[in-house]
């Protein structure tokens, strides 16, 4: 038996790995391979060896996602003490009042998702949004955009016309209009209904804030 071999079947009865025994020897591993694979005992030294890897994987795979959740949940809370600083100043301001009332009763309520949207057929409550969004929560217009949903009976270059003017969104600030396809497609709203939003996390931690902090204000 070559002395190398021997060394090698040692350290394999020890519990090492071919990428161990390898180093240590500068044994191929397609060598290792060729002696060790069918060995009965060297079978179960693999198998021990998967389950460490596996169990060492999950659990750093535990502290990274820890660790991430933690950071995310800091960098969150960055935006809710932002919010608690800027409420006293804001707190007369009517179109903040106007803005948060307006999301309270309207605006998306899922916190996770991240989205900042408001859907309305009434143009002034759009055209109030997004003048919040610009002049309260400092949100530039190219963040800001809409979409349209109307049914099929309704023009769409008319209807993105209309609350283009109204709202004061370019017409490219406008994505794909959505069209409600039913048993009675009839005009159901002369101009269809209007969806803004703004894709922030931070921002909509700091306008579920405002709301409990203006509701707690008022009671």
């Amino acid at each position: 038996m070559r002395n190398d071999k021997h060394l090698a079947i040692e350290l394999r009865k020890q519990g090492k790995s071919y990428n161990e025994i390898s180093k240590e020897f500068g044994i191929p591993k397609s060598t290792l391979s060729d002696w060790l694979s069918d060995i009965q005992w060297s079978q179960k030294v693999k198998k021990e060896l998967t389950r460490k890897a596996n169990y060492i994987a999950k659990k750093r795979l535990r502290l990274i996602c820890k660790a991430r959740r933690e950071y995310w949940e800091k960098w969150r809370e960055e935006f809710r003490k932002e919010a608690y600083k800027e409420f006293p100043l804001l707190f007369k301001n009517p179109l903040f009042i106007t803005g948060i009332n307006l999301y309270w009763a309207e605006g998306d309520s899922k916190l996770k998702n991240g989205r900042v949207e408001l859907v309305n057929t009434d143009p002034r409550m759009i055209a109030l949004f997004v003048k919040f969004l610009r002049k309260i929560a400092r949100v530039p217009d190219d963040k800001i955009f809409a979409w349209l949903t109307i049914y099929p009976d309704l023009s769409e270059n008319r209807c993105r016309s209309f609350w283009s003017r109204n709202i004061g969104l370019a017409p490219k600030s406008f994505h794909k209009t959505q069209v409600i396809y039913g048993k009675h497609p009839s005009k159901k709203v002369e101009y269809g209904m209007c969806a803004v939003q703004v894709n922030s996390r931070g921002l909509k931690e700091k306008i579920f804030t405002w709301i409990d902090l203006f509701c707690h204000k008022l009671l």
